[in-house]
């Protein structure tokens, strides 16, 4: 398939968002039962509000995708049937619900405001960051779904597929917390440190198991059933005209085959190793500097992940548009 760079860059950077919200309220609730110090309302509202441009930018990056931006409203109509509605419906809300989050924090906001007391001075915003937190993890569903559903894709059509969109933006956003509490709460960087380790240890280890079975797939299209001929030899001369087509653009990734194996040894390093020698490099030395690098070379990695998630995947009307001439 060809990669778009504004899908690529709308599922990373929405991934961010999501992990890094993530990874505040979960640090809120470790300290709400005295896990973790209780940190001051700005530490959650800037937060949020990084949280949420990051979300905005994966938003207004999906509408360069978009033959009519205009229209884009009418992507959400589906939604009972379609995962891309869902997502289309799922985002919005979580925006909402992060922004929420964070002007409670801003206001001091507790359950007192309607009627209820429990004593737990940020009650109001564990109970709106679950809401959120639940809207994360159905936005993770939403769009590995996207995918998995496409069963004539079988790279995509894989539980794991669902799997590693989570896990990367977990990884991402937690990664992205570390060196933000680097410079704003130094007493968590160990905790959310750790949580970046096991996260993306989980992440490669999931996407290793895709890489692997996704080398051993049995095709089950081939250029007998794409043409409807039964004969056991078919030798293809031409695809029918002298030129590329929409066809040959849009679902096929074009690059050189010496590129396109080269980019997955690119994201397996800067994904996975070189952050986390970067972030254990910035724990030990108590520096942010080796962490924010770690966050940047591991969204790179991202990005190339991205990439190669979409190019490998093997449209079966490939084996008909595989011969110019």
């Amino acid at each position: 398939m060809h990669p778009a760079i504004s899908v690529i860059l709308l599922t990373t950077l929405i991934g961010v968002g999501q992990g890094f919200f993530l990874a505040l309220y979960t640090a809120e609730v470790y300290a709400a039962v005295e896990l973790l110090p209780r940190q001051p309302a700005l530490f959650y509202v800037a937060g949020s509000l990084i949280a949420f441009a990051f979300l905005v930018a994966g938003l207004v990056a999906s509408f360069f995708h978009l033959g009519h931006p205009e229209r884009a409203w009418r992507s959400a109509a589906r939604w009972r049937t379609s995962w891309l509605s869902r997502e289309v419906i799922v985002l919005p809300a979580l925006m909402g619900a992060v922004f929420v989050y964070g002007l409670v924090h801003y206001l001091d906001w507790d359950l007192g405001i309607v009627g209820i007391r429990t004593g737990e001075p940020s009650d109001l915003s564990l109970v709106i960051g679950a809401g959120a937190t639940g809207l994360a993890f159905l936005l993770f569903l939403c769009t590995g779904m996207i995918y998995a559903c496409i069963k004539f894709l079988q790279e995509w059509a894989s539980w794991l597929t669902v799997v590693n969109y989570t896990l990367f933006g977990l990884a991402s956003g937690f990664l992205f917390a570390t060196a933000y509490a680097a410079y704003t709460a130094p007493s968590l960087v160990a905790f959310y440190g750790v949580w970046t380790l096991v996260i993306t240890f989980a992440a490669m280890v999931t996407r290793l198991a895709s890489l692997i079975r996704n080398s051993r797939l049995k095709r089950k299209s081939t250029l007998q059933t794409a043409i409807g001929v039964r004969h056991r030899r078919i030798e293809q001369k031409s695809q029918g005209f002298m030129g590329g087509s929409f066809n040959t653009r849009e679902f096929f990734h074009g690059a050189r085959p010496a590129v396109f194996r080269s980019i997955k040894w690119v994201f397996l390093a800067l994904v996975f190793p070189v952050p986390v020698v970067l972030l254990y490099v910035g724990m030990t030395a108590g520096s942010a500097g080796p962490i924010v690098i770690a966050f940047l070379v591991q969204y790179a990695g991202l990005l190339a992940e991205r990439w190669f998630f979409f190019a490998q995947a093997n449209h079966p009307q490939n084996l008909y548009y595989q011969v110019v001439s």
